[in-house]
């Protein structure tokens, strides 16, 4: 691997890490009104569409298991959250949002759409799609690459 090659992933990864804190801030802010913390809106938002177990949720958001494990036992001890019987995995219990749970979500909307506004404003609404899309290919490459290969050797 070139030095060329090794700054640019140093500075993607910085990048990452750096943009990752600033969407947390944000998110902890967004999410305040509504009762919630970005963690326990991330993993709320991860089931709004469809019930999933926990090790789906960890899968879908890139967070380990035992994470979401404990963020899911908050959420359902608090109403905001259930677990429901699994067809496929009688041990595995599929996490889902309550009512409660789904207007906390909806409450953070107003907010969303806002901040969304304001970064396609900046960004341009072309600049904003091709963001999206070149996060969104990283994050494929990144995956194929590491299910090949040990993660961080490539051995």
């Amino acid at each position: 691997m070139s030095r060329e090659r090794q700054d640019l992933l140093s500075r993607t990864a910085l990048g990452v890490f750096r943009l990752n804190g600033q969407f947390l801030s944000v998110a902890d802010e967004l999410a305040k009104p509504a009762g919630l913390t970005a963690a326990w809106w991330q993993v709320l938002g991860a089931v709004l569409a469809e019930p999933l177990p926990v090790s789906g949720v960890a899968r879908a958001m890139g967070i380990t298991r035992q994470s979401v494990q404990r963020i899911a036992d908050l959420l359902v001890e608090r109403g905001l959250a259930e677990y429901a019987p699994n067809p496929a995995h009688r041990r595995a219990k599929l996490l889902t949002p309550t009512e409660d749970g789904r207007a906390a979500i909806t409450k953070i909307g107003p907010g969303h759409a806002a901040l969304a506004d304001r970064l396609a404003d900046a960004l341009g609404e072309d600049g904003f799609a091709e963001t999206a899309q070149v996060l969104e290919r990283l994050i494929t490459v990144m995956e194929a690459l590491t299910e090949q290969s040990h993660p961080v050797t490539g051995l």
